[in-house]
């Protein structure tokens, strides 16, 4: 009887061919558009990744990979070599739009990381180490992630942070992370231990900050004025909304939008501009630019009675 368990059967060398075609045509859609970063600022050379996604020379990357610099030089696998710009950079989202002068790089497809699945295959594409063009493979190991950012006084959650096992090194940072279909669904943004890497999701939200970051160079962000804990919702309460977490407020900063709406301690929010809100990311994913001086209409529970307010958010100040 054979007991050499070293030799694979046919399903085993199907599935590793099916799994080696996957990454290898991911990595052949994707290389091409990633380019290698080289930056210098006052605290000296960096190196990092971007992503080309767009047809008129715009590059997508990490805040963190550019921070304090406002150009550099950008090589991409077909060898071309050319300096870029920093058209805009949001350190709470850590992301970053360049330019550079020319190329003929074609752009990547960008997918959305929230239709992703704990155990999907994800391709990571970047330059760790000084190592161009490095490709490596894993499955989306966690979502939902939340991973803190700063800018100045200011401190936010980048939320919905997508968690994988693909490896990542020091210089992936703005490169792609790509689903089977060869769709950009991330950017890599930080290295939190062995085995463990951090993308920062291509949804709605980032789209929306990749626009502003393109077209103004800065992010608008609103500012309610109060913060908050997740607590269980009452059974009625969930049978009524459907929902079974509020957010419940712990702080309110006097004369600001939540203040003067008449928003109080105590009172638990169940949803801001129609939307549900279980938790703080939940209400700071509404507080982006074009909600700054518009009506937002809040419902809370409140002594076990649902009362409704509106606030009206002002432009956060770093």
């Amino acid at each position: 009887m054979d007991t050499d368990h070293t030799r694979s059967g046919p399903a085993e060398e199907a599935a590793l061919d099916a799994y080696s075609q996957v990454v290898t045509t991911v990595a052949a859609r994707v290389l091409p558009s990633v380019a290698a970063l080289s930056v210098r600022t006052a605290r000296g050379a960096g190196a990092g990744s971007a992503v080309t996604v767009g047809t008129d020379g715009l590059l997508l990357t990490s805040a963190h990979v550019v921070q304090g610099a406002a150009d550099g030089s950008a090589a991409f696998g077909d060898g071309t070599e050319t300096t870029f710009r920093v058209v805009g950079a949001d350190p709470l989202s850590d992301l970053a739009v360049l330019r550079v002068d020319e190329t003929t790089v074609p752009p990547v497809e960008l997918g959305d990381a929230d239709a992703l699945r704990i155990g999907q295959l994800v391709v990571a594409v970047g330059n760790p180490m000084g190592l161009a063009g490095s490709v490596t493979a894993g499955v989306v190991s966690g979502l939902g992630r939340s991973l803190p950012a700063r800018d100045g006084r200011v401190t936010r959650l980048i939320e919905d942070v997508i968690q994988t096992d693909a490896a990542l090194n020091p210089g992936n940072s703005g490169g792609a992370l790509a689903d089977s279909a060869g769709r950009v669904i991330g950017v890599n943004t930080a290295v939190a231990g062995y085995g463990l890497g951090l993308a920062v999701p291509i949804n709605a939200t980032t789209r929306q900050i990749i626009a502003e970051l393109t077209t103004a160079g800065r992010v608008r962000r609103a500012w309610l004025g109060v913060a908050g804990v997740p607590v269980p919702l009452p059974p009625e309460v969930t049978a009524r909304t459907g929902q079974r977490r509020g957010l419940r407020v712990v702080e309110v900063v006097p004369g600001s939008p939540a203040g003067v709406a008449g928003l109080y301690l105590g009172d638990v929010i169940l949803s801001a501009g129609g939307r549900p809100v279980a938790d703080g990311q939940g209400l700071q994913r509404l507080m982006l630019g074009p909600a700054i001086g518009v009506r937002l209409p809040v419902t809370v529970l409140r002594k076990g009675a649902f009362v409704d307010v509106v606030a009206v958010p002002t432009e956060l100040r770093a």
